[in-house]
């Protein structure tokens, strides 16, 4: 990361959104990564970084597969569905290295940072050499990922994820060796000898109710719990994953985990595309918050989750971006809402502060950042900054500019990313790594490596 998050430093911003709310001429004071002053109606000193524009707490991508950013463009001819682009995933998947994956990773992640997100959940599965067998250091790919995201500025938490089986009663095939441990114990080993950074935890996955059996997920929530880490799982992405839950356990994948133990308000359901009456309240009653992934549900054609329901019950909502077929935290943003116009035939759903929320404070919560995303003092420093002068927002009035950047903008429109204090994106570009060059070099090195 650049060198100035250490020092204290002082930014002006020309408008700033303060609990939920468009505030113009902000002061914001930053000692060590968090913000320690906020003054409204001010000035702006001679000792300060001037922000035109709109300063947003940054976003949240809650649900990050990095390598997947290697399959864009390259799954979109012919007819199919989710099941059918997973074989092309696998065949990306058979091609990583720890080298290469240091690579795809970091610029993917800076990829994110320019386009508006501060920190990301990387859903990781990808553990082991082809065929299963541990490499020297077992948590090398996930040191690479770690590694990555310090590169590229983001602030991470690796949700190390428990991949056990291919389905019920059925062993990992081929394709799937290297996401597995081998036992439930031996996957807790390896991820104990994980550690952190200043800008990055480890959090814990299951995978899925297809990729562990109920015993395994107890012993994966039972492991969180007493490191309070966080822990995600894909639930009901596809109706076909419920069927076969009801196939073997008589019950929905929410039942399943919640009789495992697993929800809780640390529990964050991934999709949740597929759900009963009965699976929202279990997640309303147990604190728990759900991650959409608009642009990835539409892409893989998953269908469209009940976002109105679940807020209706109280369960928070988080965005990610997932298989990054996009990487725009504002399209994820209203995707949700539009995706629920079309469903219900009915518009306002979800109000651009409701959205906003999802995409920062919620996302940060998922993650187990609970004093990020949000402008206050004692919060995290990770800012974004909107400008206001692209075709796209051009003519916005200030009491209608939070309706008009979430309805609107784009990721172009980012102009400059603060994260742990540190200035990351400056007028729209990394200040220490050339991404589209990065991207097109690790995607290439990806594909010319051996599968």
């Amino acid at each position: 990361m650049p060198e100035d998050g250490g020092r204290a430093r002082r930014i002006w911003c020309e408008f700033a959104l303060i609990d939920g709310v468009v505030t113009d001429a902000v002061t914001i004071s930053i000692v060590d990564g968090s913000i320690v002053d906020v003054e409204v109606g001010t000035v702006a000193p001679d000792d300060v970084d001037v922000l035109r524009g709109l300063t947003l707490p940054g976003f949240a991508n809650a649900h990050s597969h990095a390598f997947h950013r290697a399959l864009r463009g390259r799954t979109q001819s012919g007819r199919g569905d989710f099941w059918a682009w997973r074989e092309q995933m696998y065949r990306v998947a058979a091609r990583l290295t720890p080298e290469n994956y240091l690579d795809l990773a970091r610029a993917t992640f800076a990829e994110m940072v320019v386009a508006g997100y501060t920190c990301v959940g990387e859903f990781h599965y990808v553990h082991h050499r082809v065929n299963g067998d541990p490499y020297p250091e077992p948590n090398a790919m996930g040191d690479a990922i770690i590694r990555a995201a310090g590169e590229a500025g983001i602030r991470l938490t690796l949700l190390d994820a428990c991949y056990l089986r291919g389905g019920a009663s059925t062993a990992v095939a081929p394709e799937q060796r290297r996401f597995s441990d081998g036992s439930v114990e031996a996957w807790a080993a390896r991820v104990e000898r994980l550690s952190g950074t200043e800008v990055a935890r480890v959090g814990a996955a299951v995978h899925s109710v297809r990729a562990l059996d109920a015993t395994s997920i107890g012993v994966v929530a039972a492991f969180a719990a007493r490191r309070s880490m966080v822990l995600h799982a894909h639930v009901s992405e596809q109706a076909a994953e419920n069927e076969q839950a009801m196939a073997e356990y008589g019950c929905t994948p929410t039942d399943v985990l919640t009789d495992a133990g697993a929800l809780s308000p640390r529990f964050t359901a991934v999709h949740a595309t597929h759900l009963g009456v009965d699976d929202i309240n279990l997640y309303a009653l147990a604190g728990a918050t759900c991650c959409f992934c608009p642009t990835t549900e539409r892409d893989l054609a998953d269908g469209i989750g009940p976002s109105s329901a679940l807020r209706a019950a109280g369960v928070p909502l988080s965005i990610g971006s997932d298989q990054h077929a996009v990487i725009d935290p504002f399209e994820e943003l209203r995707g949700i809402e539009m995706d629920e116009r079309l469903r219900s035939m009915r518009r306002g759903n979800h109000t651009a502060t409701n959205l906003l929320t999802m995409g920062s404070a919620n996302g940060y919560h998922s993650l187990g950042w609970d004093n990020g995303g949000t402008i206050a003092v004692g919060a995290l420093a990770d800012l974004i900054t909107v400008g206001l002068d692209s075709v796209r927002l051009a003519g916005a009035t200030v009491g209608s500019l939070s309706e008009a950047v979430v309805f609107s903008a784009t990721s172009e429109d980012v102009l400059n990313v603060i994260i742990a204090g540190r200035t990351v994106v400056s007028e729209g570009a990394h200040t220490t790594l050339d991404v589209a060059s990065e991207l097109r070099r690790s995607i290439a090195a990806v594909f010319a490596e051996a599968p």
